[in-house]
């Protein structure tokens, strides 16, 4: 799938891979900032995308800074979105977390979406979990 990237910002990086194969494009900050505990704070990526119908952008945590408690949310890009990409992030620790410019502060995974058809019914075939939730396999 071709993925064509506009810049925005003269401080913008297209996203790339670390290793060949690797399932997330690294996304970085075009911008220095920093995030009390327990702050949200939107950023600007300074690009937009075009890619396939039929497909998805989730934007996920890097797993070293996810450790650290910074946690990306409102993480889904549609095909048909042409405008900045924006990531929101949450710093749950408890400790102040600062980002320079050209930082990896996110990955990207480009997924195939399933043609889903909702129907309503009245009821549901019954399955070996039923409707047990939160818990309900002991952990």
């Amino acid at each position: 799938m071709e993925v064509k990237v506009q810049k925005l910002h003269p401080a913008a990086v297209i996203p790339s891979q670390a290793h060949p194969g690797d399932a997330g494009w690294d996304l970085v900050t075009p911008e220095e900032f920093t995030l009390q505990p327990g702050e949200r704070k939107t950023i600007g990526l300074g690009f937009a995308v075009a890619f396939e119908s039929g497909h998805v952008a989730l934007i996920r945590d890097r797993s070293g800074l996810g450790s650290k408690g910074l946690h990306t949310l409102a993480g889904v890009i549609d095909a048909s979105y042409r405008g900045e990409w924006k990531i929101v992030f949450l710093n749950t620790s408890s400790e102040p977390m600062s980002l320079k410019v050209g930082e990896r502060v996110a990955q990207c995974l480009f997924l195939p979406i399933a043609g889903v058809e909702m129907s309503e019914t009245k009821n549901l075939e019954e399955t070996s979990r039923g409707s047990g939730g939160f818990g309900s396999t002991g952990q």
